[in-house]
């Protein structure tokens, strides 16, 4: 199955965004003060600036649909058990907590609005991760415990 998942902004990064420039412009505009004056103008910027770079959701480039992305990461020692967990029991896995050795990732989208969940392994060879399984869709059920 392939699945193209781009970079979008989340609804969080647009509420941030516009809350700095409301902030920003509040206290540029108030007479508190030239040193506050000018502090309200460079938050202002930011949040400007911040509408263009913040981009922390991911989107199905076939469906539209938003997904949420966590990565997980595991000791190279466990890939055959995770290639077979991934391509037909996802809810045996358990969440990856050996972030110092990532020589395997396990890459999670997930949606709750739609109840899917896509899940992808990687090794890592030197200066790239290569893809070890295809992209396997399952219900959100299944792969409650990585969410988590």
């Amino acid at each position: 199955m392939e699945k193209n998942f781009v970079k979008v902004q989340s609804s969080k990064d647009i509420i941030l965004s516009i809350s700095l420039i409301i902030l920003g412009v509040a206290l540029a505009v108030l007479p508190l003060g030239g040193a506050v004056n000018v502090t309200g103008i460079c938050v202002a910027i930011t949040g400007l600036i911040l509408i263009f770079l913040l981009k922390n959701g991911y989107k199905d480039s076939s469906t539209g649909e938003r997904y949420a992305k966590k990565e997980l990461y595991y000791h190279i020692s466990m890939k055959n058990e995770l290639i077979a967990h991934v391509a037909q029991k996802p809810e045996s896995i358990e969440a990856g907590t050996d972030e110092s050795n990532n020589a395997l990732r396990l890459v999670l989208y997930y949606s709750e609005k739609t109840g899917k969940a896509y899940l992808q392994l990687f090794e890592y060879v030197p200066y790239k991760y290569e893809a070890r399984t295809d992209m396997m869709e399952y219900s959100l059920v299944q792969v409650h415990k990585l969410i988590k």
